[in-house]
């Protein structure tokens, strides 16, 4: 596939979002959202993306709300959460994380390598839903 896999990246910290373009830019398209609100009107626009990477707190929705709505609408999206919350926390919300459809929850900080790797999984997850 020579086009690039779409890829959207939701953060309300620039500094993030920042990074996360830098770190994934070569292999993917990528799109940055400082929030939910802008990443619905992107996904609109856009349409699919293969991934959406998406931190859990932000100001106008947490991701899980945010990734549960985009379930719908683009179930062979991979959906990651990101978040500075401990295991302990995120175990809570168990229920909402199955109900977002999401594959993954990174605990921040963590390494670019650590995310390549779950991005990685994440791409062969969407070509098999796709069947690519």
């Amino acid at each position: 596939m020579s086009e690039k896999l779409k890829l959207m990246v939701v953060d309300d910290e620039p500094n993030n979002l920042d990074l996360l373009y830098r770190t994934f830019r070569r292999q993917f398209k990528v799109f940055r959202a400082e929030n939910a609100s802008l990443a619905m009107e992107i996904l609109e626009a856009e349409g699919e993306m293969a991934v959406i990477i998406s931190d859990q707190s932000m100001p106008d929705m947490t991701g899980i709300q945010l990734l549960r709505k985009t379930k719908d609408s683009f179930p062979d999206t991979v959906r990651i959460l990101l978040s500075g919350y401990a295991e302990e926390q995120i175990n809570s919300e168990v229920d909402e994380i199955q109900q977002a459809d999401i594959f993954k929850c990174v605990t921040k900080p963590c390494s670019p390598q650590e995310l390549k790797d779950v991005l990685q999984e994440s791409i062969e997850l969407y070509k098999t839903k796709k069947g690519l």
